[in-house]
């Protein structure tokens, strides 16, 4: 059996890119880092959630973070004094369970 070799070139953007967040949309097959300097404070909206899609969100800024109500926050908490937070979420059941820490 010949074994392929896997490139970031085959692989699609979900897996492989950094996005920006615009306003307060997450589109979860455009990037697998998303990254969000809040000036206000911002409810996330999540589209195109898949089952073991895994997503980095990079955020700043001190104002309050909500998530959409799948979401489920496991440990840790936001904190906007910090210069960054790294929120790890992972989809068990689409966007109607996503576990975050």
């Amino acid at each position: 059996m010949a074994l392929t070799k896997i490139t970031s070139k085959v692989l699609a953007d979900e897996f492989t890119t950094s996005s920006a967040i615009s306003a307060s949309a997450v589109d979860w097959e455009a990037g697998a880092v998303f990254t969000k300097e809040c000036t206000v404070d911002t409810t996330l909206t999540f589209s195109n959630v898949k089952t073991g899609m895994v997503k980095t969100l990079v955020i700043s800024g001190n104002y309050t973070i909500t998530f959409p109500s799948g979401v489920i926050i496991l440990n840790g908490t936001y904190d906007g004094s910090a210069t960054k937070n790294i929120i790890q979420l992972i989809s068990t059941d689409d966007d109607t369970e996503i576990f975050g820490t």
